[in-house]
């Protein structure tokens, strides 16, 4: 029996070519997109779960106010591990310290290989106790041990590889900074992707000077613990509270000052957390929801369509039916007959799914900027769910239309006297309302991330970020930084030059406290970016100075003078701030004074608020950094290098554009409007898949109506007017439908940013007259089949 629904399936198939292509195509992309999707969520949820004892990680976060300062940080105090072993909850401790974290080393670190030092970003320092935590499999080395004597390091089996070629290098030594010796102690496997923290390096804590303090002051700290089973993690914040609060001062909780400790656990580091100075750049669960919702929904699209295209030729079928319950057949019958058609098609269309994903992957990975891939253990969810897919899809898709035909009247059928036409069928203009809901909405959402995007592109951040080259790593050059500075500002169409590593549309920040008289009290403290610059800043930059004067080499006392930014002034609520002296406690106590003030200028994301800088005058010797004006900029930057080539021949030339610096802050977003824009086109493409064929079954519904209009005069124009009109009404509630829901959900997105754009009016007029004009496409084709289709023919048939 079962071979025959098959051969009957494939004679079916056979019959209606164009159909059959159309239904598995729309079926086909559809699921393709679905596990694109699917494989994408399931990568950001895997985040930290390699590790044995995930569940039971938890990072200490601290929520705080002072002085009008709140935030989340993901660092404490470097003490708190020594104090945490008193609680029972707690089995084991670890902490790290990014670089950035380090006030009194260096923060970039530069790895010998022959003459060449190669910059080496994924750097962290910690301890033994790391292994305890975290599971990290040593492949060579004593994990218990690895990292207790000052400059040990245990990389990763490809670091070692990188270096040595090899993966047994226990015992030998690699150079950092030119200076200091780290003996390798052990060697670990890759740690994979889906990690918090992908680090290369792990160096000895006990190298750096920062081992040596233990004050409670000092916060940039990562700290970790593994609970035992059954912990109460309510009751262990409250301990761990009650430890920090007894070595801050009272006034932490005084005057609307607030310190919090919440354990974040380490699975939901990586889509829930919003703290700062996280180990690596976050991901966001507001996309792996919207994503989620998006696969869902062209998935339901696709099934639609199955169902739209299924009906609109059951005109054709019709007869089949009642010829087949004449002879005999059962309803269950013809419903066992549509279901395994419904089956077949959908398990060629998921084949064909699988290799569009397969072809699809990298270019979805580029799109998404992530790394997905089919592997042996995807395939232990990946071939399941596509059982899944075929058997569930096959039923829901095929469900309506099985007992739509099944249940047709056989004597009804046979004298011609077919169901309801179209326009009684609520069900299918249900189908076509919410696909063309959705695809609007994306529309909508595509729109208004690019306007947001084309906002944060032009506006005007306070400073000049274009034409700016910025040359990296020229702490490399050592004393001859300056030398190479002065010899890039010799070059013709270089208007301007300056030397520091910080840098607006850079990654290297630095956050102090400062505070506005002595004694030094924690009440006053206001937290300020701190950058040290040289004279020409500000003038390569044009940053504008509001008030006093610039740095200047011939003022000795400059030395200790800062320009500070307008917020900073609000911050500390001065009138009139020349002159006025700020002082600094960073391994002794530092005295300031201001000799002048900047425009406030955005030099982080447009996410944020601006938030107090000051500049320090000193030598900072991280990156170069040329305005330049040229119309062969080819040259130029070959003439740079020339530079850089006579003063350090062995080192590796290495610059970036400001403007592509500043680009890649909105990577997230970037990436999310070019998911939005392809899967707006996907869904705009399989709906209109059902359009088509739903307007097949109208005209088919309406032959004979068309036939006697062009007899009695009806021009072309009416045919195409009478079999538009009804599609055209139900794109115009899709619209109505569409676009508030549009405005609440990206107007939610926008107020993530502190500076953004408006929804304007003309995106909805946009996204509506793109679907508009695209349905009536669709659907006119079918129209002018119809219209110039010859009437004699169609009423002899009738």
């Amino acid at each position: 029996m079962f071979k025959n629904y098959f051969k009957t399936a494939l004679k079916v198939f056979s019959n209606n070519k164009g159909f059959t292509a159309i239904n598995i195509i729309g079926l086909s992309v559809g699921i393709a997109a679905c596990l694109l999707i699917v494989f994408y969520v399931i990568n950001e949820l895997s985040y930290d779960k390699y590790n044995v004892n995930a569940d039971k990680i938890y990072r200490i976060t601290e929520n705080a106010k002072l002085n009008g300062n709140e935030a989340s940080y993901a660092t404490t105090e470097k003490p708190l591990k020594d104090a945490l072993k008193a609680l029972p909850e707690i089995e084991k401790t670890t902490r790290l310290v990014p670089k950035t974290s380090l006030f009194a080393s260096p923060q970039k670190f530069f790895v010998k290989k022959g003459n060449t030092s190669i910059e080496e970003k994924n750097v962290v320092f910690t301890e033994s106790d790391i292994f305890d935590v975290f599971t990290l499999p040593m492949i060579d080395g004593n994990a218990a041990t690895s990292l207790d004597n000052p400059y040990s390091a245990v990389i990763t089996e490809s670091t070692a590889k990188k270096y040595f070629n090899r993966a047994d290098v226990v015992g030998k030594t690699i150079t950092i900074n030119d200076s200091n010796i780290y003996k390798i102690t052990g060697v670990i496997k890759d740690i994979p992707t889906q990690s918090h923290f992908n680090y290369d390096f792990f160096l000895s804590y006990s190298s750096t000077p920062e081992s040596q303090s233990n004050s409670w002051g000092y916060s940039g700290i990562n700290n970790y613990v593994l609970v035992k089973p059954g912990a109460d993690i309510h009751k262990l914040e409250k301990e761990i509270q009650d430890i920090e609060l007894k070595n801050y001062p009272p006034s932490i909780t005084k005057n609307g000052n607030y310190l919090n400790i919440v354990l974040t656990p380490l699975l939901k580091i990586h889509l829930y957390s919003t703290s700062q100075y996280e180990l690596e750049k976050a991901g966001n669960i507001q996309y792996v929801y919207i994503f989620s919702v998006v696969a869902l929904f062209i998935l339901l699209i696709a099934c639609v369509n199955f169902i739209n295209l299924s009906t609109a030729r059951s005109a054709n079928r019709a007869k089949e039916v009642g010829v087949r319950k004449v002879l005999g057949s059962t309803r269950s019958y013809l419903i066992t007959q549509f279901l395994t058609e419904s089956l077949l098609v959908t398990s060629i269309s998921t084949g064909i799914a699988v290799i569009l994903v397969w072809l699809m992957m990298p270019l979805f990975n580029q799109v998404a900027d992530t790394h997905l891939a089919i592997t042996a253990s995807s395939l232990l969810w990946f071939i399941p769910s596509l059982l899944g897919v075929i058997l569930i899809i096959g039923f829901l898709a095929g469900a309506y239309p099985a007992f739509y035909l099944s249940a047709f009247k056989p004597i009804l059928v046979l004298k011609g006297k077919l169901a309801k036409g179209f326009r009684k069928s609520y069900l299918r203009g249900f189908l076509v309302v919410f696909q063309f809901s959705i695809s609007i909405f994306l529309i909508i959402s595509t729109l208004v991330v690019y306007k947001q995007l084309s906002y944060i592109h032009n506006k005007d951040l306070g400073f000049d970020r274009t034409q700016m080259m910025v040359i990296k790593n020229t702490n490399l050059l050592g004393n001859q930084a300056k030398i190479f500075k002065q010899e890039v500002k010799k070059i013709p169409g270089v208007e301007d030059v300056t030397m520091s590593t910080y840098l607006p549309t850079g990654t290297e920040r630095n956050i102090t406290g400062l505070f506005p008289q002595l004694p030094i009290d924690i009440k006053q403290d206001v937290l300020s970016e701190f950058w040290p610059v040289d004279e020409d800043y500000l003038n390569t930059l044009n940053i504008q100075l509001i008030k006093g004067r610039n740095f200047s080499t011939q003022m000795a006392t400059d030395s200790s003078a800062i320009v500070v930014n307008e917020a900073f002034v609000k911050k500390f609520g001065f009138k009139d701030p020349l002159n006025k002296t700020v002082y600094r406690f960073s391994y002794g106590l530092q005295a300031y004074h201001i000799i002048g003030v900047v425009k406030d200028f955005n030099y982080s994301s447009l996410r944020d608020d601006i938030r107090p800088l000051a500049f320090s005058y000193g030598e900072d010797n991280g990156a170069v950094t040329a305005r330049v004006k040229t119309t062969d900029l080819p040259a130029l930057m070959a003439q740079v290098e020339n530079k850089w080539k006579n003063v350090s021949p062995n080192q590796q030339f290495n610059y970036s554009f400001m403007n592509d610096d500043f680009d890649a802050t909105y990577h997230a977003e970037q990436h999310a409007q070019q998911i939005f824009f392809s899967f707006s086109v996907l869904t705009i493409l399989i709906a209109c898949l059902g359009l088509f064929g739903l307007a097949a079954y109208a005209a088919e519904q309406r032959n004979k109506e068309i036939a006697i209009r062009k007899v009695i005069g009806a021009g072309a124009g009416n045919i195409i007017n009478i079999l538009s009109t009804d599609f055209i009404k139900l794109v115009c509630i899709s619209i109505l439908i569409a676009s508030p829901l549009g405005w609440l959900v990206m107007n939610k997105w926008l107020q993530d940013f502190a500076y953004r754009t408006s929804i304007s009016w003309w995106v909805f007029a946009v996204a509506g007259f793109l679907a508009l004009v695209i349905a009536l496409l669709t659907v006119s084709f079918q129209a002018i089949k119809a219209a110039i289709a010859n009437p004699v023919k169609s009423l002899r048939t009738e």
